[in-house]
């Protein structure tokens, strides 16, 4: 069974750092674009940052851009993001995604992620 789990979610005060893992299992990731989505509650999922294959490229949502950072560890086919100087407004449930086609570049736009994990909560509190 392909999976994708997120772990690394919690409860956390603003200005404080979070860092959420998405590992891989029943194949592996490490030709794939990947990138982290969140929703918040009553809003629509959205684009936070995205890396490909090799990490050498990544892009972010210009709300995290300078607080955020993504990675990746393909010999664990995990993907990391760091997240510092959080603020209330980044509370959302966070989905890590894969790219189902292999070598292809990052994206923001979802529709173009066939593999997604089940979420983990992240909550700022202010």
């Amino acid at each position: 069974q392909v999976q994708l789990v997120e772990s690394g979610g919690g409860l956390v005060q603003s200005g404080g750092s979070l860092r959420l893992s998405c590992a891989g299992s029943g194949r592996t990731f490490t030709l794939n674009a990947m990138g982290w989505f969140r929703q918040a509650p009553g809003k629509e999922r959205v684009f936070v940052a995205t890396i490909n294959w090799s990490g050498s490229a990544t892009d972010y949502a210009d709300s995290v851009k300078g607080r955020f950072t993504i990675s990746r560890v393909n010999a664990n086919n995990t993907m990391y993001l760091q997240m510092n100087t959080l603020k209330p407004e980044d509370t959302a449930v966070y989905y890590c995604a894969a790219r189902s086609g292999l070598l292809t570049p990052h994206s923001a736009d979802s529709s173009d992620y066939g593999y997604w994990g089940q979420g983990t909560q992240v909550t700022v509190s202010s």
